[in-house]
């Protein structure tokens, strides 16, 4: 494992000082008692303020609502698992047999977790410049090379947003069916909305990706609608 881990350091950009702090951020919960939950809570926060910072200078003539868009779109749990797997992050992570038999190294809600727990471990290691660092290395070329425009609106929030404008009720999302494997698990899900009485399903490999195409598909419900309240404008 050492020559994993010393690769996965070179990977990151930061050589730990305590080695501890890496090795309990690559540990899941399943594996042993001191494993990265904290550790993601502080990386969440980390993360969330460097590429504040990094949006708010990048898009400066943007808005409060543009900012928190695009900033959704950075720190979900699919743009995490991506730059887990660039940093091959499998690798290294610490799971219980089962979780490994489950397909659980290929999650993309532990890889997410477990990015934010590093990104915690290289705050307490180093100190908010370390974090920073580290940040702008994984996203700090998307975010330079892009334009407000590019960051359209989710499924969810543009339905929520639609919604809301005409004092309706936000919508309600429901687990439907889980099919396949741990590791290679379909999520289904439908997208009620109450007020006109209609009802949207959607699939994904996660419970998120599910809801959003349930939104998406609630929208181009809506869009064809000849309703009174009028059809859903982009």
């Amino acid at each position: 494992m050492e020559p994993r881990i010393d690769a996965f350091e070179q990977r990151l950009g930061h050589r730990f000082r305590e080695p501890r702090l890496l090795r309990r951020a690559l540990t899941h919960r399943s594996a042993a008692a001191e494993h990265n939950e904290r550790l993601e809570f502080l990386g969440d926060a980390v993360l969330a303020l460097v590429v504040s910072n990094l949006l708010y200078e990048r898009f400066s003539g943007s808005d409060e609502g543009d900012l928190t868009r695009i900033r959704a779109h950075l720190v979900r749990e699919d743009s995490l698992h991506r730059l887990a797997l660039e940093l091959r992050l499998p690798e290294v992570l610490q799971l219980s047999e089962g979780e490994l038999r489950g397909g659980g190294a290929q999650r993309p809600s532990i890889l997410a977790d477990a990015l934010e727990a590093v990104i915690g471990a290289v705050f307490l290691d180093g100190g908010f410049e370390a974090a920073e660092r580290l940040v702008q290395r994984l996203l700090g070329d998307v975010i330079g090379s892009s334009e407000v425009g590019s960051w359209s609106k989710d499924a969810k929030t543009e339905l929520q947003e639609w919604l809301q404008a005409r004092r309706l009720a936000v919508p309600v999302y429901r687990i439907v069916a889980t099919r396949g494997q741990a590791h290679a698990q379909t999520f289904e899900v439908e997208c009620v909305v109450e007020a006109l009485a209609l009802v949207e399903r959607g699939q994904g490999r996660s419970r998120r990706a599910a809801e959003q195409e349930a939104a998406r598909r609630m929208i181009e419900v809506l869009r064809d609608s000849d309703r009174p309240d009028g059809p859903l404008r982009s």
